[in-house]
């Protein structure tokens, strides 16, 4: 399993429509095979800040996503982030809390 985890640093006069841009993506992007889940939240706390959260079933999955979105493809609309910070976390495993 291969996790993507961030956040976008945007305006937060624009932090709503930023997510709300971002919608029709999200919705495609979790049809794509090996996608678990892919999610952009607004952060509650801090309004300058949109979370990002994927999980994909293995890097295969996740290239196949990067190259549709090289290639134009999974479109946001909306204001442009001004920073972004991701990082891809490679699972070894995985267990249940509790």
């Amino acid at each position: 399993m291969v996790i993507v985890a961030g956040h976008f640093v945007v305006d937060p006069a624009d932090q709503a429509a930023f997510v709300a841009g971002r919608e029709e993506a999200m919705r495609r992007t979790r049809t794509e095979p090996g996608c678990l889940e892919y999610v952009m939240a607004a952060d509650p706390v801090d309004p300058s800040r949109v979370v990002l959260y994927e999980r994909w079933a293995d890097q295969a999955a996740l290239d196949v996503h990067l190259a549709l979105l090289a290639s134009g493809g999974s479109r946001a609309t909306g204001p442009a982030p001004l920073g972004v910070e991701v990082r891809v976390y490679d699972v070894a495993g995985e267990r249940t809390l509790g």
